[in-house]
């Protein structure tokens, strides 16, 4: 397990997973536009597959099969939020008016888990670290960088998770109707109303960024690799990024970030 210098605090995102029909298929494409490593995990973990960058956890990617006589997942990539207590989390989130998709389970001695919705439909993951606290390198090439909630209500969603998970949100200075997502006074997210430039039937979800060298050139990585441009390459003010869809239709953002001071 990698050394790593401080938990992540609760309230913080702390790793991403994505559930896919061709898990080998899923680990190829990241391997390719990311330079990912992985492989798929043994039986007694259901397979899972934590894939590394530099040797060190940076997301996993798991099967999306039927499980305890649930349905398939749906191929999205799930945020997990880092909590102390995860059963203590997962009263708090329906008390907040959220729904618990999977109750709390140990996995194995790594942490505590639990799935949640909040009350705008976003689906998000709850892990209590034990012996994994979560991505080991973040904020570099190939790694995340941020987790940006859209939903349909800003302000019943931002409630929810102040209430649930102690995740305070405000105006971000300069981004019109975007939110900052603090804990303990650092941004560790963001927060818009749903996109017109979306499908209209498009859930709330939490969507994941991935830093990157050159969005252009990883934009092209993607189509080359059979995944999808939703939003081609733009610059804004925190850099320049674009949307995208893997080969399996999984959505994530791409963004080069600009360098600390501009902007």
């Amino acid at each position: 397990m990698p050394e790593v210098t401080a938990p992540y605090q609760p309230g913080t995102p702390c790793w991403v997973d994505l559930a896919a029909p061709d898990q080998q298929a899923a680990i190829d494409f990241y391997s390719q536009v990311f330079g990912w490593t992985g492989e798929i995990g043994p039986a007694e973990t259901g397979g899972y597959a934590v894939c590394r960058l530099n040797g060190k956890p940076v997301a996993g990617i798991m099967a999306a099969v039927p499980m305890g006589g649930q349905p398939a997942p749906p191929t999205v990539w799930t945020t997990y939020l880092a909590a102390a207590d995860a059963d203590a989390t997962s009263q708090a989130v329906t008390k907040a008016g959220g729904t618990v998709l999977m109750p709390v389970m140990d996995v194995m001695t790594l942490g505590r888990m639990a799935i949640a919705a909040d009350p705008t439909g976003a689906v998000c993951g709850i892990w209590q670290p034990v012996d994994f606290p979560g991505a080991g390198i973040v904020n570099e090439p190939g790694a995340l960088i941020w987790n940006e909630l859209n939903t349909t209500d800003p302000s019943a969603a931002g409630a929810f998770y102040q209430a649930a998970l102690g995740i305070e949100n405000a105006p971000m200075e300069g981004a019109e109707h975007y939110y900052a997502l603090t804990v303990d006074g650092r941004p560790v997210g963001g927060m818009q109303p749903m996109s017109e430039q979306m499908p209209p039937d498009t859930p709330s979800h939490w969507l994941p960024y991935f830093s990157v060298t050159d969005t252009d050139a990883t934009v092209k990585k993607v189509t080359a690799a059979g995944g999808a441009a939703l939003q081609q390459p733009f610059d804004m003010m925190a850099g320049r990024m674009a949307v995208v869809t893997d080969s399996q239709g999984a959505t994530f953002a791409v963004i080069k970030p600009k360098p600390m001071g501009q902007g």
